[in-house]
């Protein structure tokens, strides 16, 4: 029989019986956990699947139906000696050879014997062997011709073992079997049992800590199949590995100047820096040392991408490039995308290029809330961007080379956290500048090296020319910094210093609306900023009537609300289909996949705001794509009216124009009175141009005397808040209002003789 004997490292329980310092079993028992623990428990687990046993709770007892068949073939004879016992192995577990079967038989004597001696009687020596006959037959008859040779037999056994399990078990590594007890909780039950660890040895390391609480084989035995899944999904792995940022001093923009033959020595690693720089170290010279940087970086010829704001997104053309099916799960989804990697003029490339968009993939699966939709469209993100990018990033790679990648933002999107977080698991420096310190917004990432700076400057370009860089004297430097004490949250406001707003349309009585008219936007109810918008509250009322049918103060009223800054509509309709317009040939080249497509707007020949501030231009472009999403307008996206919205709004009148030129947004907004004493319905394209002016922040006045249907006709929802103030009047003539004097000329008199006014 064999002696168990110590170990050196835990990799002795893989030699080969004969080439084991002294020959003989291993059984160890492992009460703490560490992570050459979880690795050996793999291992070990993986060769007890192959040849041992492994078992995951209790031996179930011998029932009723093994019992029977064991006394068909055995019956139920027992004498206590080794030479009926060897007889009973030879016909119950033919497979045994003569050794194995001898050594069984005096084990399970000697075991049986230690039971007699400890006060055990005939009866329970009995049924202890039938219970020991039975497991070896139901649990471990795959491995009783294995016991003593070469390739040691393994038995793992997961959680508390009772006594006769132990019994048997001892058996077994007495015959050729090495053993390793998993025990979760401690040695202390199985002390219990063996006192003086006699029959088994406890592994102990200086570093072992308390098992997991999760920790269990069938956790492990998930974690190996996901690994062995994700090696069958990443294929073969690539020669070379990411170091990143491990050999960096800290100073991202001289840390990616170095020479890569000078960041590491080990050729299989590739040394990258993936970096996010938040503020600036000092505003005075920020600009020219960034500028010097793209300089070197440029002048040292590596392939460079440096993109400012924002990553461009997707365009339909390269999403529809991008093969794809429908996906039972993540793993078969993973697999067929990844086929869009394909760079067959180097493997290597291909195998990083897979490893890390996998990598980021799964870990990004690992979310909550995360659904296989939306990880398709993320990874068809990734993808687009990958193959957008990689001819000059990759540009006739080969090792050591690394890319550079440089982003100039204040925002990182989700989308683009997945993919700088893949760019950054690829031969390429990642640098993210965020002068503005305006948060990482979604990138996180542990790789991800972070410099923070107090100081901040507004600046959204890269310099990539001298006529780019611009230094601020400490003059500027401190208006900027004056601005911003004055400017922030104080209710003061600079000219123009928002760009983009959003409209809050007021409801109110018809008496406010003269009180409200002339008042800036930020004194109104509901006026407010949030970050870089304004929420504007505005007007939009159709009066229907006319007071007490007083035709000339109904005309003052009117009047009165009519100032240099208000666009005035008295005759409909006021645009018409028929009207010449140079833009509508081309809205549907314009509107495309729910999309505005704006650049192409601004880029085309007849484009008729270019002349417009940038903001400006962007703000009009914004309002008009959402009008069109909003739906509001009748037939949109049923029978082509967007087409007619893009047309309309993209040929604006003059005087709109320059009022929407001129508009501040904290300060007076511009208006639009419109007068239908008619009977002719307004057109689609006045509807249009009224809910365009709303959205864009001006305050609208629809007067409408007969009290008939005007703007209703073509809006899917009312917008406006409708007045009925009086007498309903037709056929009116619209007065010419810069003669009109009505009731004005009255009270200025009378304010006169009263002595109120001069």
């Amino acid at each position: 029989m064999f002696e168990h004997k110590k170990i050196n490292t835990l990799n002795d329980f893989f030699i080969e019986l004969h080439k084991r310092p002294e020959e003989g079993i291993y059984f160890y028992r492992l009460n703490g956990y560490s992570n050459e623990i979880k690795t050996f428990i793999q291992n070990y687990y993986e060769s007890a699947r192959k040849a041992g046993v492994v078992i995951e709770g209790k031996i179930p007892n011998p029932d009723e139906k093994n019992l029977a068949y064991y006394n068909e073939i055995m019956g139920m004879d027992f004498q206590m000696n080794p030479a009926f016992i060897e007889t009973a192995l030879k016909k119950w577990l033919p497979r045994m050879n003569s050794f194995q079967r001898k050594n069984v038989a005096y084990s399970i004597y000697d075991t049986l014997d230690s039971l007699r001696k400890s006060g055990k009687n005939e009866n329970m020596l009995k049924n202890a062997y039938i219970k020991f006959m039975c497991w070896l037959y139901y649990k471990f008859e795959r491995i009783v011709n294995l016991l003593g040779t070469e390739k040691v037999p393994k038995i793992l056994y997961e959680g508390e073992i009772s006594q006769y399990e132990l019994l048997l078990i001892v058996v077994l590594a007495k015959a050729g079997c090495d053993v390793v007890l998993l025990q979760y909780h401690g040695d202390n039950r199985y002390l219990k049992l063996d006192s003086t660890s006699q029959l088994s040895e406890e592994w102990k390391a200086p570093d072992l800590t308390n098992f997991p609480a999760d920790f269990s084989l069938k956790q492990l035995r998930t974690q190996m199949q996901e690994a062995f899944e994700r090696e069958r999904l990443y294929g073969r792995a690539s020669s070379y590995k990411n170091c990143t940022n491990a050999w960096i001093e800290g100073k991202a923009l001289e840390d990616i100047q170095k020479d890569v033959s000078t960041r590491g020595a080990d050729n299989s690693f590739f040394y990258n820096c993936y970096c996010l720089i938040n503020g600036v170290e000092d505003k005075l010279t920020y600009v020219n040392q960034l500028f010097l940087f793209y300089q070197s970086i440029a002048e040292s010829k590596r392939n460079l991408v440096a993109i400012d704001e924002k990553i461009p997104l997707p365009q339909p053309e390269e999403i529809s490039s991008v093969r794809r099916k429908n996906y039972m799960n993540l793993e078969q989804m993973l697999l067929d995308l990844s086929f869009n990697l394909k760079v067959p003029e180097n493997v290597e490339l291909q195998r990083l290029l897979i490893k890390a968009f996998m990598d980021v993939m799964f870990s990004e699966s690992k979310k909550s809330g995360v659904n296989l939709n939306r990880l398709l469209n993320q990874a068809v993100y990734l993808l687009c961007w990958t193959k957008r990018y990689q001819s000059i990033l990759f540009k006739n790679w080969k090792m050591p080379e690394i890319a550079c990648f440089f982003y100039m933002t204040a925002q990182v999107t989700e989308n683009e956290a997945l993919f700088l977080r893949m760019l950054a698991r690829l031969p390429v420096d990642v640098l993210i500048l965020n002068p503005q310190r305006t948060g990482k917004g979604e990138l996180e990432d542990p790789l991800l090296y972070e410099e923070n700076y107090s100081e901040t400057l507004n600046i959204k370009k890269i310099p990539r020319e001298n006529v780019d860089v611009q230094m601020g004297t400490v003059a500027y430097q401190a208006e900027r910094e004056l601005d911003t004490i004055l400017y922030q949250d104080t209710g003061i406001y600079r000219n123009q210093q928002y760009q983009n707003a959003s409209v809050i349309n007021l409801k109110t009585t018809y008496e406010e609306i003269g009180i409200l008219w002339k008042e800036e936007l930020k004194y109104r109810p509901n006026f407010s900023t949030t970050q870089d918008i304004v929420n504007l509250p505005v007007i939009f009322a159709k009066v229907c009537g006319i007071k007490n049918g007083d035709e000339t103060a109904y005309w003052t009223s009117i009047k009165e609300l009519i100032t240099e800054d208000t666009f005035v509509v008295k005759h409909f309709p006021f645009l018409q289909a028929t009207d010449e317009n140079p833009m509508k040939p081309y809205a549907t080249e314009f509107w495309k996949n729910e999309r505005l497509h704006k650049n192409k707007i601004k880029n085309h020949p007849s484009y008729p705001y270019a002349m417009l501030r940038e903001e400006m231009q962007d703000y009009i472009l914004d309002k008009l794509e959402q009008l069109i999403k909003s739906r509001v307008i009748s037939g949109t996206f049923e029978n082509g009216t967007e087409y007619t919205i893009v047309s309309t709004v993209l040929n604006l009148p003059k005087e709109v124009v320059r009022l929407l030129q001129a508009f501040d947004f904290t300060k007076e907004n511009p208006k639009a009175v419109l007068i239908h004493t008619g009977e002719k319905m307004i057109s689609l394209e006045d509807t249009i141009l009224t809910a365009f002016l709303n959205l864009a922040g001006f305050d609208v006045a629809f007067f409408v005397p007969t009290g008939y249907q005007s703007i209703e006709k073509y809006f899917n929802r009312k917008l406006f808040d409708e007045y009925q103030i009086g007498e309903y009047k037709y056929d009116l003539q619209i007065p010419d209002f810069n003669h009109f004097l009505g009731n004005t000329w009255v009270r200025k008199w009378r304010d006169k003789l009263l002595g109120k006014g001069v």
